[in-house]
């Protein structure tokens, strides 16, 4: 072969190569933009982070499969996150930067019902489906909004019944009720009366107490006051675990005390000041959903441990919500094979009671609110938090009275 042949076949084959290299680049799917925001710092942040972590399990998971298919084409997911600073204020601008400017194609709700509650505004304005994974407020799902599905966070109208069951199981008859005054705390606190008082049971006291409180010893001595068997006080994480430290300092041992947060590794970092308190969680080593939709327990556990080694926490149920709002979302997009979000919404209700993630049955009214995923409630004792309701999965027997502290 004479050298012009030899350059003109190598030529011809490079120009092939170049071809084909071209034209598999240039048909990949463009990947599935998912925007949240995150708090890096104010009384959110802690429990937003978590969420993202589980969040970005899911993502994982996706992309190691090689995406999700749509009309036929995998398409892997690209997750797009900015700071709101659990700042109410800043999240509708932050979201419209997420739509307008970072062109995503869904949001995931950020943490909490104050924060998603301000982002569902600007997501419903713009016509994009969100997700939602820890806001609970039924307020939120009042709204007429068209697009937004809680994958799994139950409603907070429903959130407190195990406990209180749980607490009647053990002999309270009478609950004193306090509460942060935003939609979270306030909307598992109306619920947890309205069927506190549908078993039988006595509301000896509801009081509202203010954003930014740090003393709570006024609660405290009113609810002692009471002479209720249980002081059941919601807020967020920070609060409770001021209100735990106080209870100890004050000498306030009621019978039994239920804080949401109570289980939590965060929580429970303040030692003896969450002894014999009760709380709640979807995540733990003896809740082993039988899943048929994403990953199990065991597996999201041995992702997190090796996505996230440094992290000075251990998952909680806030990985878990997260973690498993992203496996009920696959689905969503697969059963709709479409990011459309009519479609998804369509898909997202035609889902209802067929599947099964990691924290539980999933359900939801055409609104978009959950009303399955039960918690499970748990007391932590001086060797950390035991299940203790429902009976079926229970590690413990219920500690009750508390002991003093």
């Amino acid at each position: 072969m004479t050298f012009l042949k030899r350059f003109l076949s190598s030529l011809a084959l490079s120009s092939i190569a170049f071809a084909m290299a071209f034209t598999e680049v240039a048909g990949a799917a463009d990947p599935i933009k998912i925007g949240m925001t995150v708090s890096s710092q104010g009384r959110f942040a802690l429990a937003a982070q978590s969420g993202e972590r589980g969040l970005k399990i899911w993502i994982n998971d996706v992309n190691s499969r090689g995406g999700i298919s749509i009309n036929g084409q995998k398409r892997k997911i690209e997750l797009v996150s900015l700071d709101d600073r659990s700042d109410k204020a800043m999240v509708p601008r932050v979201y419209e930067t997420l739509i307008k400017e970072k062109g995503v194609d869904i949001l995931f709700g950020p943490f909490g019902s104050t924060l998603t509650g301000a982002a569902a505004n600007t997501t419903e304005q713009f016509d994009k489906f969100l997700m939602i994974w820890s806001a609970s407020s039924d307020a939120i799902y009042e709204q007429g909004y068209k697009y937004v599905v809680s994958g799994s966070q139950i409603a907070a109208s429903r959130m407190s019944h195990p406990s209180i069951r749980a607490l009647k199981a053990v002999g309270v008859k009478s609950i004193a009720f306090a509460y942060l005054d935003e939609p979270f705390p306030a909307g598992v606190t109306k619920g947890a009366i309205a069927y506190a008082k549908k078993l039988g049971m006595k509301v000896t006291m509801e009081e509202k107490f203010a954003k930014g409180t740090k003393d709570f010893s006024l609660i405290i001595q009113k609810a002692l006051a009471t002479g209720a068997d249980a002081f059941y006080p919601t807020g967020y994480e920070g609060d409770q675990m001021i209100m735990a430290r106080q209870l100890r300092e004050q000498g306030a041992n009621f019978p039994a005390t239920y804080m949401v947060y109570a289980a939590q590794p965060q929580f429970l970092e303040i030692g003896k000041d969450a002894h014999y308190i009760m709380g709640q969680t979807l995540l733990h080593e003896k809740i082993n959903w039988k899943v048929n939709a994403g990953l199990s327990r065991e597996q999201v556990m041995a992702s997190y441990n090796k996505l996230f080694p440094n992290v000075a926490y251990q998952p909680d149920f806030q990985t878990a919500l997260a973690y498993s709002a992203g496996a009920v979302l696959e689905e969503i997009i697969i059963k709709a094979d479409s990011i459309d979000p009519a479609k998804m919404k369509q898909a997202a209700l035609d889902l209802n009671e067929k599947l099964t993630v990691m924290t539980g049955p999933y359900k939801i009214e055409p609104t978009g609110k959950q009303v399955s995923m039960e918690f499970v409630i748990m007391q932590n004792s001086k060797n950390g938090p035991e299940v203790v309701y429902p009976n079926a999965i229970a590690t413990m027997k219920p500690i009750y009275p508390a002991p003093s502290r």
